[in-house]
């Protein structure tokens, strides 16, 4: 059983390439820069960098170079300073960046469809399994994961009530976040479980 459940998982790993090829395909845009752009759409602000890209796409620092150069040419991202660092040079949507960014967020429709075709008891067990499945690989070194802010050890939310502009504190960068960014992928992120008391 295993076996064919790999086998299962393996063709719609395929079907997703294949929904990323031909998105890019329809948008002018190569696989590497369709993930370039979801990765800046939801991606902590302090991580839309060159390196942070490096580290989603699993590429080296030339080739995250290569593919934010390509996109800045079609004017989808801007490089600017970060503000708390200006030596950092960060990665921006322009205008129309975020609206390519949401006609390819489309390109899961039809993966979306096959799992709403699902009962509702089948959903949350597909869901529940696939979340150990990734755990595990991510466990091993076998699969990158950025996750959010809620579940990680350095996250103190509300920290700041006196800041309603940004009342939550991320203690890795030692700084305040503002509530949208806790719902952005972080590759600092550490499962607060795994930290000792």
């Amino acid at each position: 059983m295993s076996g064919q459940i790999a086998i299962a998982l393996y063709r719609i790993a395929q079907a997703i390439q294949l929904m990323l090829r031909r998105a890019g395909q329809a948008h002018g845009l190569s696989p590497a820069q369709v993930q370039a752009l979801l990765f800046l759409a939801y991606a902590r602000p302090g991580v839309r960098t060159i390196g942070g890209l490096a580290q989603r796409l699993q590429a080296t620092m030339a080739t995250a170079s290569e593919v934010a150069d390509a996109l800045e040419r079609k004017g989808l991202v801007a490089r600017e300073p970060l503000p708390e660092d200006r030596r950092t040079v960060t990665l921006r949507l322009t205008v129309a960046g975020r609206r390519r960014v949401a006609a390819l967020e489309r390109l899961l429709d039809d993966l979306e469809e096959a799992v709403e075709a699902l009962s509702p008891s089948d959903q949350e067990a597909l869901h529940r399994a696939l979340q150990q499945i990734v755990r595990r690989l991510a466990a091993s070194g076998a699969i990158v994961v950025y996750e959010m802010c809620w579940g990680c050890a350095f996250f103190r939310p509300y920290a700041h009530p006196e800041n309603p502009a940004a009342p939550h504190h991320c203690a890795f960068m030692d700084a305040p976040l503002r509530d949208a960014d806790t719902y952005t992928e972080c590759p600092d992120f550490i499962p607060r479980e795994e930290v000792p008391a």
